[in-house]
């Protein structure tokens, strides 16, 4: 199952029709010539809406999903910013440096159009990327167009996301329950059902003649160390076979799908095991399936799979790293504060691609304590991905609904550390410059949830102009010590 979109570029370019067109073709294809990925060169070139219509006409012909609007000059502004209006995808804008050619005739003056063309896309309530300083040469722009594909992945794939869940949110976790208003402000379709629809789904998938298969690819995934509970196997491959079966039935007329599952107190004794490596699973894939019904963790999760093209997972911001171990393992080896770190923790919902090599199938401890008897051997608890999170770079963010209704978001750039966490369950010694005071006057003072998505690399750049093209106004980050936040106080 491909849960992820890929990209297929367009290029349109525009041309005012008092500059001469033949600047505005002989621009685009030197980009085309200079783009190193696959893109789709429009040859019509649009000077008026009849152009317009014929273009759009054209990349769709193509199957183009995402398009590059090429000011070769200054550009003819209702038709250039209609192609946003007209193309069902999302569109980049960019201008023409000089200097290929004399600055008489060869002048194209897209340094000036794309002032307008952005007038012009605001007064139509159109939203459209813009890079950081969008004139550039064929060079230049290349660079560009590469850097919006990952935005345009993530933002095709919004468009066409079914987030699935099962169950309501667990009791004292009301942090997870938010309005799903959000969700279809940005195009999100959302399924809700109980558990027990899960349940008799799980079930009806009993003695599947595809669990064999399922079993032998876990046993192979995990390693001889890793794979404590040999029978368990079964049961966590039917459970991967219910999800991914729902998935397929029940996508509809949307292409890509998430899951926010309520994954205790009453699943793991019904069930027989704990959902989380096979959660793992399927995050490795592509199809995120966040804890807790987290219903925006899952959007979170997913978003970050798409910029990042790679694995993700979705952690509580944990607990502070003690003291003594800052002292002894980080302390003048890496460039970070006591509160600059913190442990970022789940069960063990974590891709093994993405842990220590150590890392095993064993069973939830908090709910071992909780649901089984004091002193017994575990038993339904059993099904945690538990170790240690391998050193990374990562971006750690969430995009979020509040109470109110309004979507905000957080981005931070870090990494986990290599050092040694001597806890169970998932989990990884997080770093994050300023963590501390982005803890206090972003994440507590805007009241955010305990879970934050994490995508194993640096991508704050990228998901910042995701969230702003899918309209979000609110996006924090980890300001520096020179940037104080609104509601810091100045005199401590």
């Amino acid at each position: 199952m491909k849960n992820i979109p890929d990209v297929k570029l367009g290029i349109i370019a525009v041309s005012r029709d008092c500059f001469p067109i033949g600047l505005s073709i002989k621009r685009r294809e030197a980009i085309v010539s200079a783009y190193k990925g696959e893109i789709y060169e429009c040859k019509t070139t649009v000077e008026n809406e009849l152009d317009m219509l014929k273009a759009v006409q054209e990349v769709n012909d193509a199957q183009c999903n995402a398009l590059v609007v090429f000011l070769g000059n200054f550009g003819p502004e209702t038709p250039e910013t209609l192609i946003a209006k007209h193309f069902d995808g999302p569109c980049m804008y960019v201008a023409a440096a000089e200097g290929d050619g004399d600055l008489i005739n060869g002048r194209g003056d897209a340094y000036c159009g794309m002032l307008n063309c952005s007038y012009n896309l605001g007064m139509r309530k159109l939203s459209a990327y813009i890079p950081a300083y969008p004139v550039g040469t064929a060079d230049d722009i290349s660079k560009m167009i590469a850097e919006f594909v990952p935005i345009a992945r993530a933002v095709i794939g919004v468009k066409n996301l079914k987030i699935i869940t099962f169950g309501p949110r667990p009791q004292d976790f009301f942090a997870c329950n938010a309005p799903i208003k959000g969700l279809y402000e940005i195009g999100v379709e959302i399924e809700e059902n109980s558990e027990l629809d899960l349940l008799v789904s799980y079930k009806e998938h009993e003695n599947d003649k595809r669990i064999p298969a399922i079993c032998e690819d876990m046993a192979q995934e995990l390693g001889v160390t890793g794979n404590n509970y040999p029978a368990l196997l079964p049961r966590m491959a039917q459970f991967e076979l219910t999800l991914l079966d729902w998935a397929e039935a029940h996508k509809g007329a949307r292409k890509y799908v998430a899951f926010a599952d309520k994954c205790w107190p009453a699943f793991p004794e019904q069930f027989g095991f704990e959902p989380c490596y096979v959660n793992s699973r399927l995050a490795s894939r592509g199809i995120p399936v966040s804890c807790e019904v987290d219903i925006y963790g899952a959007l979170s999760e997913y978003i970050g799979a798409c910029v990042s093209g790679d694995a993700v997972t979705l952690l509580d911001i944990n607990n502070s790293v003690p003291a003594s171990m800052y002292e002894q393992s980080i302390k003048g080896k890496f460039d970070y504060t006591l509160t600059d770190t913190f442990m970022g923790f789940h069960c063990g919902n974590t891709p093994s691609c993405k842990m220590c090599s150590d890392r095993a199938v064993k069973y939830q401890l908090i709910q071992h304590r909780l649901l089984e008897p004091e002193g017994s051997e575990p038993d339904f608890t059993r099904g945690t991905l538990e170790g240690d999170i391998a050193p990374s770079d990562i971006t750690f963010f969430r995009l979020q609904c509040d109470s109110e209704g309004t979507l905000r978001s957080y981005i931070a750039n870090g990494e986990v550390l290599p050092v040694k966490t001597g806890s169970f369950g998932g989990i990884g010694i997080f770093a994050i410059h300023e963590m501390g005071r982005f803890y206090r006057h972003i994440l507590i003072e805007k009241r955010y949830p305990h879970h934050g998505a994490v995508a194993f690399g640096h991508y704050g750049k990228e998901l910042f102009e995701v969230f702003k093209l899918l309209g979000v106004k609110d996006i924090a980050y980890n300001q520096p010590k020179s940037l104080p936040y609104p509601t810091e106080n100045p005199f401590i």
